[in-house]
């Protein structure tokens, strides 16, 4: 029998895709097996980002995804999602600058921004002539980002904004930030577009980071940063505007977890037939077949789920709870998936040169990100009972009273 495609399409799912889906998938992954793969153990190692490889990533035309016009490629939401397992596959870094850049960043512009917006940014931002990032999250305010204190004041022409954001991808070199603020007027959450080296604005790059090591993740410190009315997006006017963006983004990081899956699994299925003990391939031990099988299992399961995930969005059915369900439950099967790889390489299991140290180590931001496990399982959760759990029942009793 010869497997279709790689040793982890074992179902031989890439027969769901289209003819464009299958050639953008090569494409992708010609280039990160040439560019990427031979370096990213190097700069990971350095905590550095490999900026010469983002013109080789601008060519493969998939930054704006799903967006249309502009200079966007306008793919499927399914087309995008493979190009994210891809860069996924060899690199979970790349895969997450590209995801922050695009599916964040660049859709928020596209959803919410205005026309004038859209003709400004989006064209130098597909082509990555000019890099994005998405600044919501804040020290204090991670699982309930709807909590954030960064403010925006109305003054004349503009806006002030004042605030901390921390973990946002990419900042320390983005030429363009969204910024997430609350309007001192009506309280609500504001979108804004913040350019580089505005007078005020310092991002400052976080150390010591054991996973993602070459996303550039930072402190956003804004102290009176002036942003004028032209900037301010006019389609962000409360923090439900946001689940617009969330709703692909999640989808997107769902296929990070599946492509490191696939990564990891072919790398263990060539590792465990080329390496002998006692004369024989590792490959020819009963244990290691069953660990092999079972991530092999896990790795379709991911893949389908994602595929499905993909289609509902297409069709207008994928709800909230859908997205937040395939984003749980697809991290926690990769995150057994690579802990099963990391046990078959041994001693080399934690060398940063074999893809599956990295891979298990990338893995633990993705599985936080982008929502919890819990926090995602708690929204599917209430989804499915009609009863929202995030606030404690008793807290919720006595407000009631009072």
């Amino acid at each position: 029998m010869t497997l279709n495609f790689t040793a982890s399409d074992y179902y031989q799912i890439d027969d769901l895709l289209t003819t464009e889906e299958k050639a953008l998938r090569m494409k992708v992954r010609e280039c990160m097996e040439k560019d990427v793969a031979p370096i990213m153990a190097e700069y990971w190692e350095k905590a550095e980002f490999p900026f010469h490889v983002i013109p080789n990533l601008g060519a493969l035309s998939i930054a704006g995804g799903t967006i249309k016009g502009y200079g966007c490629p306008g793919l499927s939401i399914t087309a995008s999602a493979i190009a994210t397992a891809e860069l996924s596959r060899v690199d979970a870094s790349c895969s997450t600058f590209m995801l922050v850049h695009s599916s964040l960043a660049m859709l928020t512009i596209a959803l919410c921004g205005s026309e004038a917006q859209k003709q400004k940014y989006l064209s130098s931002l597909a082509k990555l002539k000019a890099v994005a990032c998405w600044a919501l999250t804040e020290p204090d305010y991670g699982s309930d980002a709807s909590g954030l204190k960064t403010t925006a004041t109305k003054v004349e022409g503009g806006w002030i904004l004042d605030g901390h954001k921390r973990w946002i991808g990419n900042s320390t070199f983005a030429d363009v930030l969204v910024v997430f603020a609350r309007n001192t007027t009506t309280n609500q959450i504001n979108g804004y577009i913040v350019k580089k080296n505005a007078p005020g604005l310092t991002a400052t790059k976080i150390e010591n980071k054991i996973g993602l090591r070459m996303v550039q993740n930072g402190d956003i410190v804004l102290r009176k940063v002036f942003v004028t009315d032209e900037d301010r997006l006019p389609g962000v006017n409360s923090f439900q505007d946001t689940s617009k963006v969330l709703a692909v983004s999640r989808v997107m990081v769902a296929w990070q977890p599946i492509g490191i899956s696939m990564g990891v699994y072919d790398m263990c299925h060539r590792y465990l037939k080329e390496r002998k003990q006692f004369g024989a391939p590792l490959a020819a031990f009963q244990i290691n077949q069953e660990k092999l099988v079972r991530m092999l299992g896990n790795v379709q399961a991911m893949v389908l789920m994602g595929w499905r995930l993909c289609k509902l969005y297409e069709n207008g059915k994928m709800t909230a709870g859908h997205a937040s369900l395939g984003k749980s439950w697809i991290t926690l099967k990769a995150r057994e998936t690579v802990a099963l790889g990391r046990e078959l390489l041994g001693g080399n299991g934690i060398l940063s040169d074999f893809l599956v140290a990295k891979a298990f180590c990338d893995l633990e931001p993705i599985y936080t990100f982008e929502g919890t496990y819990d926090i995602n399982s708690l929204v599917t959760g209430r989804e499915v009972t009609g009863i929202a759990s995030f606030k404690p029942v008793v807290a919720s009793r006595q407000r009631s009273r009072m």
